[in-house]
């Protein structure tokens, strides 16, 4: 999409949010006085319509900074929804402030709060609907963006397979420019001639991004390419040899106008994010152990007639700076042979209690944790923690493997929830924890916490 395109649509989405917001402070109203029958007070409908005179510039700059106006065909559409979602319920905050300093005490705020709920949903549903329609004509051939590549390294191949294997994301691939044929392993993308090509094809028009992918032996020529490009005002995207190594949101640091980027910058080394996420944990593990408590000592009381030995079981993990801490279980084993830390729990493991064996499948041995993330040894949410021997052992073995102790380890996880739990795949939980650390939200939280409530608490590797 060129970039008068793109400034266009950004306007259409921006008059479409305002009409939006409008549309559903006139339905709250409605809603709330005239099917609710609440009591109007001094003000009236045109009173909540000034209050947007508030609510429509902060929805702008939250849809600002939650990247809603950020245009680009790689975006989830799961992840667009939820960052709608999370600025509304900043914005009904804001209006709740404002309502409260200006001492504005006939105002309703259920209907603010509809005001968010309506907002949401119809605004959410707008970008949902926008996407659907735009994914069916590019499977129709339509609205398609017709790629170059210049060069062809290592990840060039992987980008291919991406964009080709999904049609919803409208590009079509017309070769790649190389001094010599390259080995694309089958891959229908033709070779179009030497990368000094590039500058008489990009002025012979039709082309619309240009994907550098330059081999290592070849990135003194990426001065020239992007010169090329910005020349004939032709969008360029960068895909270098070494992008195994970046995460999917690197941060750039500005040093005096140099460019740095931080390889493994996370949003919890923010410590507004680590604040939140923490206040959260408080709040929500309070709730459950208050909530759960009957269960908690039906479950002591078992487990102490079931067999002999204490009730918790305390086992030494790796937690957050690869700091040990203890944590706590309920009991699942007996007490005799129960000092083996080099080994798996498995399904058939005759270690197990009768009765630890149903709390195992049911997670019902995870709730002591709760007062983990109380103490702050642990999170709600996050990588589950290993034991020592296990870590010294991954760490060799898988890549990146470390990288998970830059946060609290959880109760449950990304992994846990995508069916990654128990004697599976450490390489496959390993990728679904750092995709969770690089694209940690509250949202996040809240989606795995609701998502381990639907499928995560029944363990399949479990048997009774």
């Amino acid at each position: 999409m060129s970039k008068e395109k793109r400034r266009l649509a950004v306007l259409l989405l921006k008059c479409a949010d305002i009409a939006m917001a409008l549309l559903c402070i006139f339905l709250a109203y409605q809603l709330r006085f005239s099917v609710l029958r609440g009591q109007m007070g001094a003000v009236g409908l045109l009173h909540y319509l000034r209050l947007m005179a508030v609510g429509i510039p902060m929805s702008f700059l939250l849809y600002h900074w939650f990247e809603l106006y950020d245009i680009f065909r790689y975006k989830s559409m799961i992840t667009e929804v939820e960052k709608v979602i999370a600025a509304n319920l900043c914005n009904v905050a804001v209006l709740f402030l404002v309502s409260f300093l200006t001492h504005q005490d006939n105002i309703s705020r259920l209907t603010i709060l509809l005001f968010a709920l309506f907002n949401a949903l119809f605004t959410g549903g707008m970008r949902v609907g926008i996407r659907l329609s735009l994914r069916r004509l590019r499977r129709k051939g339509r609205q398609r963006s017709r790629i170059l590549i210049a060069g062809w390294n290592g990840m060039a191949g992987e980008y291919v397979d991406k964009i080709l294997g999904d049609d919803a994301f409208g590009f079509e691939v017309i070769g790649y420019l190389r001094d010599q044929p390259a080995d694309t392993q089958n891959r229908p993308v033709e070779w179009l001639g030497k990368l000094e090509q590039l500058a008489l094809m990009l002025q012979q028009g039709g082309i619309d991004e240009v994907v550098i992918a330059l081999d290592y032996d070849e990135f003194r020529r990426l001065g020239g390419v992007v010169e090329a490009c910005e020349w004939e005002g032709v969008k360029a995207s960068l895909l270098p040899f070494y992008a195994q190594y970046l995460p999917a949101n690197p941060y750039v640091d500005d040093l005096g106008g140099l460019p740095l980027i931080n390889l493994h910058q996370i949003p919890l080394d923010n410590p507004v994010n680590a604040l939140v996420k923490r206040v959260f944990d408080l709040l929500v593990a309070a709730a459950m152990l208050v909530v759960l408590s009957p269960l908690m000592a039906a479950t002591a009381i078992c487990i102490r007639l079931s067999s002999p030995g204490p009730v918790i079981y305390r086992q030494q993990r790796v937690g957050r700076n690869r700091k040990p801490f203890v944590m706590y279980k309920f009991r699942s084993m007996r007490v005799e042979g129960n000092e083996d830390m080099t080994t798996w729990g498995t399904r058939r493991d005759n270690r197990r209690t009768r009765f630890g064996a149903f709390i195992r499948k049911f997670s019902i041995d995870e709730l002591p944790q709760l007062f983990n993330v109380l103490k702050g040894d642990m999170s709600l949410v996050g990588p589950r923690p290993e034991r020592p021997f296990f870590v010294e052992k991954f760490r060799d073995e898988v890549p990146l493997y470390m990288l998970k102790h830059r946060v609290r380890p959880g109760i449950t996880g990304w992994a846990q929830v995508n069916g990654w739990r128990g004697d599976t795949s450490i390489l496959e939980r390993i990728k679904c924890d750092l995709f969770y650390i690089e694209n940690w939200s509250l949202m996040l939280d809240i989606k795995i916490l609701c998502l381990t409530l639907l499928r995560g608490v029944v363990n399949p590797s479990e048997q009774l």
